[in-house]
């Protein structure tokens, strides 16, 4: 097999990782793939283990055993910071931007560009930021205003502007389309899909079943810490994905995660010998 013929790799990949707090098993064995210009959609009830998962992956948080892939190669994230240093940058529900400033200051906050004179350079920040937001074909922000002034849509847009300026390959975006109405989340779909064309990887939790369909291209099901199933979106129904997120139950387009935990549930269900 040539190199041309050899399947994708991914950019990045979680090899059974575990998280237990106090005996708790909130993640066990779960294994996840994520590849370059592709839209992976985490979706599970509240308590599935979406959140630990995510947070060992963005470095805010650690796992007890399993490992994680970046580009083929073992990485060791135990902070945010170093999470960045792999090309990954989340954006939470929150999309934590200060809102007494404007969306250049928020692009930059906290990584500001200095003059000869250590001044903060204004204008050197401005063209930067119409520039990566020009990248995003988003012509709505206006630079002069604080965020505060931006609808729901627009500051989406200056909360992906700051994570892909610094080069981001990897994605995370937690909910990204939650309180905003039709036409704000259509706005951030497109910011999605130009992400995808730019070949970045995304990370999409969500729990709008609707948005999941729109915008990924395979989805994973978590419940009770386990994975239930991964499947192209194409190849289930949105029945078929609520039949996964409720009762554990894997279609059979989809791969069951390890531990098989449809059987598990089954199980549960059966009477005990004893009556």
């Amino acid at each position: 097999m040539t190199d041309r013929d050899a399947p994708p790799r991914p950019v990045v990949a979680l090899r059974d990782i575990s998280v237990s707090f106090g005996g708790v098993h909130a993640v066990e064995r779960v294994s996840i793939e994520l590849y370059a210009g592709e839209v992976l959609a985490l979706v599970g009830h509240n308590g599935a283990g979406k959140s630990t998962l995510v947070k060992v992956l963005s470095g805010a948080g650690k796992s007890d055993s399993g490992t994680i892939v970046i580009n083929g190669e073992a990485a060791v994230i135990d902070n945010p910071r170093d999470a960045r240093r792999y090309g990954i940058e989340t954006i939470y529900q929150t999309l934590a931007l200060a809102d007494n400033i404007d969306a250049a200051a928020n692009i930059f906050l906290g990584r500001e560009l200095k003059t000869a004179w250590g001044t903060l350079d204004d204008l050197a920040m401005e063209a930067q930021a119409r520039k990566v937001m020009g990248r995003l074909n988003s012509q709505s922000a206006r630079f002069e205003e604080p965020v505060k002034s931006l609808s729901g849509g627009q500051r989406q847009a200056v909360a992906i502007a700051r994570a892909i300026l610094f080069d981001a390959r990897i994605l995370i975006m937690d909910e990204p389309t939650a309180a905003l109405g039709p036409q704000e989340a259509a706005q951030v779909g497109d910011l999605i899909r130009k992400l995808k064309t730019d070949g970045i990887a995304i990370l999409l939790i969500s729990h709008d079943i609707h948005d999941v369909f729109d915008l990924a291209d395979r989805i994973c099901v978590m419940k009770s810490g386990h994975i239930v199933g991964t499947a192209r979106v194409a190849d289930v129904s949105k029945d078929e994905v609520l039949g996964m997120i409720i009762l554990g139950k894997c279609p059979p387009a989809a791969v069951p995660g390890p531990g098989a935990i449809e059987q598990i549930y089954s199980a549960a269900a059966e009477p005990s010998p004893a009556g």
